[in-house]
């Protein structure tokens, strides 16, 4: 538990930046499924994944090492802006008149806004260390897209990015954004790729999807030998990079002796949650108590509402078949402002972590979470995008438990990006205009 004087900002100084990324892999208490090719349905070698993915980036999917070292170029750059800060909400906790103690990491500090730039870095190093000459990939919100050009501008990589149409349409400045930094971003589906086309045949109006956006950037990815194909989520080597956060999080908490018995973050794919949960479920393995709360939104329900089964990654069935909660690789999800939330599968750690028992998973409909982001705005101070605002309302939520039952819970969410550039989705909210 915290004490009387936390600070309302805990640091880490740049010395104390994790130079290892946490690998979850080796203590999950049950094997994970393989992935299996999408053709021949058998388990996918490190020869399958090479035309999509840099060898570097293979090896880390399968690694048995308990801790991966964080290349010295890689860190140099995180330097930017990591340590992230851990901040308490004494604000937000006057507001609620809740005897808990809420905390949040702020991964919006990054030069993207976002968490999304600590495995944007790392997958541009390894793909520029094997010779990679260009990139490609999906975007639903813009965040992921545009970290990932400022990581291929800084590593001097081409980039084009499959952005889905309606975020495209949504949010012109983040899409403004990565072109600054030098990427080519088109609306998808397109009709410049077999995937797309087959999409616009039986609907010229749709809205797009992360599954057709996907299917697109992977078919370009194949058909260029010196391109690879990079995902901001999902995969077991982007949630690893990610833990960076958790890591730093933990040695905050630690710093005003506070642990979190609760565990927050919004969830699509699942690399922002994870990033924040997996280095504090290894505590929970060696059995400390601590609960982890995926939240998604109720259009896209995927843990709460999804199966547990092998299903494809994409829409177009390019991409590796994984064991996930799914709604199905088929599925379109309405066009809500958290974009980067409108995916139909979830990471395979995550989903075997959830179907365990370890993890819990919430859905909420997108007018309470702009209510909640509100509220986070009107008292903290910050704006947060839709997808986070996911993890604020149910940090509310678990606050507003602690005041019915009188508990002095420590809750910890990670506030994965800022809303600066989704204040069309406010807008609306003030206006009256949203529906679920």
């Amino acid at each position: 538990m915290a004490g009387k004087e936390t600070p309302t900002r805990v640091m880490l100084t740049e010395t104390e930046l994790p130079t290892a990324w946490y690998n979850i892999l080796p203590d999950l208490p049950s094997e994970l499924p393989p992935p299996l090719h999408p053709m021949t349905k058998e388990p996918l070698g490190p020869e399958d994944l090479a035309p999509l993915f840099p060898m570097g980036l293979i090896e880390q999917e399968v690694s048995p090492q308990p801790q991966i070292d964080i290349p010295g170029e890689v860190l140099d750059i995180y330097k930017l802006y990591r340590p992230t800060p851990l901040h308490r909400a004494y604000r937000l906790e006057a507001a609620l008149e809740t005897p808990a103690r809420i905390f949040y990491k702020n991964e919006s500090v990054s030069p993207a806004g976002s968490h999304k730039p600590n495995t944007a870095i790392a997958q541009a190093y390894y793909n520029k260390k094997e010779g990679v000459k260009r990139l490609t990939t999906e975007t639903g919100a813009g965040q992921w897209g545009s970290a990932l050009a400022l990581a291929c501008k800084l590593f001097d990589l081409e980039l084009k990015v499959y952005m889905v149409k309606v975020s495209f349409e949504q949010k012109p400045y983040r899409r403004a954004m990565m072109e600054v930094w030098g990427a080519d971003v088109v609306p998808s589906p397109t009709d410049t790729t077999d995937a797309g086309r087959a999409v616009l045949a039986e609907d010229p109006n749709c809205p797009g999807s992360l599954g057709i956006a996907i299917s697109e950037a992977v078919e370009m990815a194949f058909q260029d030998p010196e391109a690879r194909y990079s995902l901001g989520s999902v995969l077991n080597h982007v949630c690893l990079h990610q833990t960076v956060i958790g890591i730093e999080a933990r040695e905050q908490m630690a710093k005003i002796d506070a642990y979190p018995d609760i565990v927050i973050g919004c969830v699509g794919g699942g690399s922002n949650f994870s990033g924040m949960a997996f280095p504090f479920m290894k505590d929970k393995f060696a059995g400390k108590e601590v609960r982890a709360i995926a939240v998604e939104p109720t259009a896209c329900p995927t843990l709460t509402k999804g199966k547990y089964e092998y299903d494809y990654g994409d829409q177009a069935e390019m991409a590796p078949i994984v064991k996930m909660y799914t709604l199905g690789h088929k599925f379109v999800p309405s066009p809500i402002h958290a974009g980067g939330l409108r995916y139909h599968g979830d990471a395979p750690i995550l989903s075997l972590l959830v179907k365990e028992g370890l993890m819990d998973a919430v859905a909420y409909p997108q007018t309470a979470i702009f209510e909640a982001a509100m509220t986070f705005a009107r008292t903290e101070g910050m704006i947060v995008a839709p997808e986070t605002a996911h993890a604020v309302k149910c940090a509310i939520d678990e606050a507003l438990r602690c005041k019915e039952s009188g508990e002095s819970k420590d809750i910890l969410f990670n506030l994965s990006g800022h809303g600066l550039l989704d204040l069309k989705g406010y807008e609306e909210y003030i206006a009256g205009n949203m529906t679920d």
